[in-house]
């Protein structure tokens, strides 16, 4: 796939006009999927796809689109010069862009990792035996994923990794379920019956009489998935400095008032896992790291190049959307062992569900507890709980009410595949609350 994207690159590069300016994207996948039912594999298939994306500039005016390849450089140069000579006629017909980012990074980059996955006719065999008896249903998908990245100005970066990913649900006779994903870059077989393992554990409780609870402010453990749903909305009316700037993030408080979170608290947008390119749309490289908040204040943003010319900053080359691409949260002090005996009694939640803010300039957000959440009472689950909405500020449960931190951090794949495999990988631990509002 680097080879067509370098050929297709250098062609469509080498035809530009005087005064026009091209930036291409590309994205594909060679993966394997496979389709879990009753603890049995009913279905496997392999997707192999591309696509490459146009960002087209010229005389001021700026016009984009994607189209698919077909792995045949002839067709796919044809179909690509069509695409151009499209966009050279419709951004004609544009007004002007007063922010408009001319794609000027003459940076170069190979990133190439190569994990270690089960080959597909072994599936069954490292999948299946340790299930037992359980009711599990879920997706397996692995294979490499591909990224690139050129432009008029001599940039191209190639990005390709390895990755792996079980998306699953246990489930009971009464359909109360646990939920979770195995995921990484290097099989590893003692691991994945282990994690799996804890999972039966949690699914054997689910088959206690529920507990009903009643609205108000608990003793809470959020596990890290259910942490990594959270720092997801950082990504939506968060660490955006363009939203900061329109009085549309959840963070306005901490630059216009002072306000901070819990010195518990630290998040970072950081590549050192390799897990995601470090370049964005335009071809350019983000720092290493870049920290959000440390320790409970905010100290910076994400900030595209667009948006740092809106507003006369200086960019550190966020994505188009200032969305997290590589979230990574500080790890504590409080032992996973200890979490319940630390909890005492309270509320453990696995996982969260329909998050979405309910005030973002507040920032409250709203959602629901689902899957293996449960009652504790003195360091002992007692039952599970029947779902309770949640509603709750994050200057209250990342702030003052932010008791502890685990000292180890998961992995928590995105395992969306709308648009092929997703590569973004929240990276954080699970945390412990004084109080928590579950409302309804």
């Amino acid at each position: 796939m680097e080879k067509l994207f370098k050929q297709i690159s250098q062609t469509l590069l080498a035809e530009l006009n005087d005064l026009e300016h091209l930036a291409l994207s590309f994205g594909g996948e060679k993966s394997a999927f496979a389709r879990i039912n009753a603890a049995r594999i009913r279905q496997i298939g392999n997707v192999d796809e591309a696509d490459l994306g146009f960002n087209f500039i010229f005389d001021g005016k700026r016009s984009t689109s994607t189209i698919s390849l077909s792995a045949d450089l002839d067709e796919d140069l044809n179909r690509a010069r069509r695409e151009l000579n499209r966009l050279r006629d419709e951004t004609k017909q544009l007004p002007d862009d007063p922010y408009l980012v001319i794609p000027d990074s003459t940076e170069t980059s190979i990133n190439k990792t190569h994990g270690e996955l089960p080959a597909d006719d072994e599936l069954p065999h490292k999948l299946l035996p340790s299930m037992g008896d359980v009711d599990l249903t879920g997706i397996w998908s692995s294979g490499r994923v591909f990224r690139g990245s050129s432009n008029s100005a001599g940039g191209y970066h190639w990005f390709a990794s390895d990755s792996f990913s079980l998306d699953y649900s246990l489930i009971t006779p009464e359909e109360k379920m646990v939920k979770a994903t195995y995921a990484g870059t290097h099989w590893d077989q003692a691991d994945y019956e282990k994690f799996l393992a804890d999972s039966i554990k949690k699914l054997e409780l689910m088959h206690l009489p529920p507990k009903q609870i009643e609205p108000g402010n608990y003793r809470t453990y959020i596990a890290s998935a259910g942490v990594a749903d959270v720092l997801s909305m950082f990504s939506w009316g968060g660490v955006s400095e363009a939203a900061i700037r329109q009085s549309e993030s959840s963070l306005g408080k901490m630059r216009n008032e002072g306000a901070k979170l819990s010195p518990h608290f630290t998040l970072a947008e950081d590549f050192r896992s390799g897990l995601a390119p470090r370049f964005n749309g335009n071809g350019e490289v983000a720092p290493e790291v870049t920290t959000l908040i440390d320790k409970g204040e905010l100290v910076q943003t994400l900030v595209s190049s667009r948006t740092a010319k809106e507003y006369g900053i200086k960019t550190n080359f966020a994505s188009g959307g200032e969305g997290l691409r590589a979230p990574v949260m500080g790890i504590g002090t409080l032992n996973e062992s200890d979490v319940l005996k630390t909890l005492g009694t309270g509320v453990y939640l696995s996982n969260l569900h329909y998050l979405n803010w309910s005030d973002m300039i507040g920032g409250r957000i709203t959602g629901m507890t689902r899957y293996a959440c449960f009652w504790v009472e003195d360091g002992k689950i007692m039952a599970p709980i029947e779902n309770m909405r949640f509603d709750d500020s994050i200057y209250n449960f990342l702030g003052e009410n932010l008791e502890a931190v685990t000292d180890t951090a998961l992995l928590n794949p995105e395992v969306g595949t709308y648009d092929g495999r997703e590569l973004n990988v929240t990276i954080c631990p699970g945390i412990l609350l004084k109080s928590f509002a579950l409302t309804l």
